[in-house]
């Protein structure tokens, strides 16, 4: 909704961080402390912008965690990045904008593939034109309330046998 944030802990110990008036779906997740060959995870951001902060299974099995988007797919390398859709209503440009804050991710889409590591901004306008590098900051903008900061809210069993494989 307007002027709200939401936050979504993994049973790996990873989050994703949602702006006012996004829309991500999760399309898969397993995680098994056990099993790391069967570790997957894809996420589909719709709308609006997301933080996300890479848990034990995109640590462990990064190639096995991607992030859709309408102009890029968004390969996770272990790391904490921003990733916010432009266009009407918002202040960037039409495309997919991203800031990696720790680690590597990769934007790969028809008209390419970038690596993108901490301290960069990248772009990429639509599926067919290949992702680039920004010199600075476009405008993403990401401040969720100072009460995000620490752990996640009163939701228990988060990661325990028979628990919730994530919480919001």
């Amino acid at each position: 909704a307007e002027n709200s944030y939401a936050r979504v802990k993994f049973s790996d110990g990873g989050e994703v961080v949602l702006r006012p008036a996004s829309q991500l779906k999760i399309d898969a997740f397993k995680f098994d402390a056990q099993r790391p060959q069967a570790d997957g995870m894809l996420l589909s951001l719709l709308k609006g912008g997301m933080r996300s902060v890479t848990g034990l299974l995109g640590r462990r099995n990064p190639a096995s965690m991607r992030v859709a988007t309408p102009s890029a797919t968004i390969g996770i390398r272990g790391t904490t990045f921003h990733a916010e859709l432009g266009g009407p209503g918002t202040e960037l440009p039409p495309g997919l904008h991203v800031q990696v804050i720790d680690g590597v991710i990769n934007l790969s889409n028809q008209g390419g593939s970038q690596n993108f590591s901490a301290g960069q901004f990248g772009f990429v306008p639509n599926f067919n034109q290949p992702p680039v590098v920004v010199p600075s900051n476009p405008g993403i903008q990401f401040t969720p309330p100072p009460s995000f900061a620490g752990p996640a809210g009163a939701i228990g069993g988060v990661g325990k046998s028979g628990g919730l494989e994530c919480s919001i």
